[in-house]
């Protein structure tokens, strides 16, 4: 052999080795470009879902202004600028002698912080960079931002129990969902705005670190817990949701050292830091509702010590004595529980949580919490107004992580079922439904576009290079082993995900395909177009400004702010008014008065002693007032416009709240006609005629007539004739009526032979029981303006 033949030959010998090494490069940078491409399009999606979510929640402050809505969120601004204003320390001890009079408020102890600090927290960053914003615009756009972090917490949850893929579903659901749109919108400065995002990322961080086992991620959990403790009393579903988690692994053993050490580290120090609230103090170890978590942690100790033993007897005697000390740890917790309990030292349930089990718990024992209309049983009608499609495809989702189950799926199939009963006996809380209903509605498309959408015309050298998770394809069962080892598995990818096999996608054919492809983009934009249509018409009118639409176009009512208005300019810095604790927040905020009762309701029996004011003959009432120092009462009317939201149609709650406490004075069944009708018309009782509510909601409206051919004293809201139509007053004389009679004003009269009380002058020289104070000058750090 010449030199010339052996070099030709090691030169093809080594063009031989180097050509799968080019194919090999070559395939890495196909799967990095992939890659790139996929998070790119992640990234993009996301930042998409954010945007709309955002958008879809600006049409309150697009057809009125930037204003804060509803009742709670008044309170929760007046606070947070009053936070801003004089600073957090001073916040946590402001006694607030706007509220609750003559008791009065300390409102660092009886609120849940984190929504003011989290928006003072983005003023002081805002205004450290020189951006000039107002904290009212904070406040107002506040739940609309926090829209898109839930959205991207939704999809990291449901990543983390299925794929990217349905992550991205779900993030796109949950964006515009009404069930989370309607706590979320411009103006909606509640705490559920931010706390549905903790309670997202608080899940999400469980189930990580759940599968990594790892001690970072359970800390993670803990602060995230914490923040979710600092924002929204919903916290006590998660802190009974994750124990229930871990119970049911145990049960169906799939107990593992992961368990123990995370559950361990989460259950520490979130309650640890959870006790650092002030409103929340020691709960965490003297009430019922943590004792779950806190029994769990016990059970969980016992069983690793038993493992720890196991190397050391038998498999049979390790078996008996794990299943001895179980039974033995359950029955002993129960029965010091109980023992506690008993004692005093443990708080037993609380009646809202009575009322989730019994729906007629709180009409009996607490009508307090039974009259508010978030707290009544959810309707069909509902499930289908605020989750449109997803509620039908979401047992589709639940049923794929049933056939394929592991431990974060577990998760995901208790959260489900708890949630899906809870919305269903309180109203409310379709909030807290909302998300997994979107996560698993995502898991279901995801499946869907796997078996229909995805074209299995890739070749197989190019399905190499995509990322199987974000697709949720699998590689062809056909190809041989070695070519199955090179699809690419990302970093993350979840082993536990299952895809549908090939053999589903061979037998569909390609009209099959277009008929549910059509069909499924169809019902994705009749979602889209259900909750553009929801979000716009029903939850983003504000509460106190009112609209409606006639022959000659839309017409605007602002009673509620002219009335506030009017009190703020023409009463004494120093008066008292009385109204039903519904309007307590904004007569404060916007009217900057005192009032006896607010939406806080904490005092039932302060709030029992107005309704029976409410309900009784107006000498009667005159008397409450008077120990009571109320200068002015603010009733709601809606007979002239039809609003079915006044305190006539609210008045049955007063009477039954005034029982509870005074059962001797008042009754229930004095206010109903013969026939046992609630009505205002010519069967009204005598009681319900001579009724103070009675009086200043139809004082003067006798004479009026509310339409063309209708005859005076036609209540609109009602239906028929009011019973009464010469209605006089002898202690009350009307101060202010809105232009459409929406708010009624009436000022309480002093006797003529007895001191006028001067406002300057608050010596009242009367004897006095004990709702006597002395009235001392408010703080006007606090004021706000409208």
């Amino acid at each position: 052999m010449t030199a010339d033949t052996e070099k030709e030959k090691v030169a093809a010998d080594q063009a031989s080795t180097a050509e799968p090494d080019s194919k090999k490069s070559s395939a890495t940078v196909s799967a990095t470009t992939a890659l790139g491409a996929t998070s790119l399009l992640t990234f993009v999606i996301l930042a998409l879902c954010w945007l709309v979510g955002f958008a879809s929640r600006l049409f309150a402050i697009i057809r009125f202004e930037s204003i804060i809505h509803e009742f709670d969120p008044w309170f929760n601004y007046r606070a947070t600028h009053y936070m801003v204003e004089n600073g957090f320390y001073k916040f946590l001890n402001w006694f607030d002698e706007r509220a609750w009079y003559p008791l009065g408020r300390i409102v660092g102890g009886t609120v849940y912080p984190g929504l003011m600090v989290t928006s003072g927290a983005i003023h002081h960053i805002l205004s450290s960079l020189n951006i000039t914003v107002h904290i009212r615009d904070v406040c107002v756009f506040l739940a609309p931002t926090f829209s898109g972090l839930t959205a991207i917490a939704t999809y990291f949850l449901t990543k983390e129990i299925w794929s990217a893929g349905a992550g991205l579903f779900a993030a796109a659901f949950i964006a515009i969902s009404p069930g989370y749109t309607s706590r979320s919108v411009a103006g909606s400065y509640d705490n559920e705005g931010i706390a549905i995002f903790a309670l997202q990322f608080t899940y999400f961080l469980w189930l990580r670190s759940v599968r990594t086992g790892s001690v970072f991620w359970a800390v993670l959990t803990s602060l995230s817990y914490f923040y979710m403790v600092s924002a929204w009393g919903g916290y006590v579903f998660i802190i009974n949701l994750i124990p229930l988690h871990v119970l049911v692994l145990i049960l169906l053993g799939r107990y593992s050292s992961r368990i123990y050490v995370v559950y361990s580290t989460f259950y520490i120090l979130g309650e640890v830091m959870a006790m650092q609230i002030p409103f929340v103090g020691f709960q965490p170890v003297k009430t019922s509702e943590h004792m779950a978590a806190f029994g769990v942690f016990g059970l969980l100790q016992l069983i690793g010590a038993v493992k720890f033993l196991q190397n050391r007897i038998t498999r049979k005697q390790s078996v008996a004595l794990l299943i001895s000390v179980i039974a033995t740890a359950i029955v002993v917790g129960l029965a010091l529980i109980m023992l506690l309990t008993y004692t005093g030292y443990i708080a037993p349930w609380s009646g809202r949580f009575y009322s989730l089990w019994d729906t007629g718990y709180a009409k009996i024992h607490i009508p307090i919490i039974a009259s508010v209309s978030e707290h009544q049983p959810t309707t069909w009608v509902s499930f289908f107004f605020d989750l449109h499609i997803t509620a039908a495809i979401f047992p589709a989702g639940l049923w794929l992580c049933i056939k394929q189950l592991n431990d974060e799926r577990v998760f995901v199939i208790l959260y489900a079922v708890t949630a899906v009963y809870f919305a269903g006996v309180m109203v409310r809380l379709m909030l807290t439904l909302t998300p997994v209903v979107c996560v698993l509605a995502g898991v279901a498309c995801s499946q869907l576009f796997q078996l229909y959408l995805v074209d299995d015309s890739l070749k197989d050298e190019d399905r190499e290079t995509h990322d199987p998770r974000f697709y949720d394809k699998p590689p062809t069962p056909a190809q041989p082993k070695d070519k199955r080892r090179k699809v690419l598995q990302p970093a993350n990818y979840n082993s536990n995900v299952a895809p549908a096999t090939t053999e589903n996608n061979e037998a569909i054919g390609t009209n099959t395909r277009s008929i549910v492809v059509i069909a499924f983009l169809f019902f994705m934009l009749m979602y889209v177009v259900h909750c553009t249509y929801v979000t716009s018409n029903a939850y983003s009118h504000p509460s106190v400004v009112l609209q409606s639409h006639t022959s000659r176009g839309r017409v605007i009512m602002d009673d509620f702010r002219e009335a506030y208005y009017w009190l703020r300019q023409n009463t004494h810095e120093d008066a008292r008014v009385m109204s039903w604790w519904d309007y307590g927040y904004q007569i404060a905020g916007m009217a900057n008065r005192t009032t006896l009762v607010d939406n806080n309701t904490w005092n039932n029996s302060h709030i029992a002693l107005v309704g029976m004011a409410m309900s009784s003959n107006e000498s009667y009432a005159y008397e409450i007032m008077r120990e009571l120092d109320v200068d002015y009462v603010l009733v709601i009317f809606g007979g002239v416009i039809g609003y079915s939201g006044d305190d006539i149609n609210k008045f049955l709650w007063m009477v039954r709240i005034a029982e509870g406490e005074h059962p001797k004075i008042i009754r229930e069944a004095d206010y109903f006609t013969e026939n046992g009708e609630y009505s205002v018309g010519a069967q009204a009782s005598e009681t319900m005629l001579n009724s103070i509510m009675y009086k200043m909601s139809y004082y003067r409206f006798g004479e009026m007539s509310v339409g063309y051919g209708q005859q005076p004293g036609m209540d609109r809201t009602r239906g028929y004739v009011i019973g009464r139509k010469d209605v006089t007053l002898t202690h009350l004389e009307e101060a202010y009526t809105t232009e459409n009679w929406l708010v009624r004003i009436y000022k309480v009269k002093d006797l003529a032979n007895r001191p006028s009380i001067k406002y300057k002058d608050r010596q009242i020289k009367l004897k006095r029981s004990s709702f006597t104070s002395k009235k001392t000058k408010s703080n006007r750090k606090g004021t706000l303006k409208t």
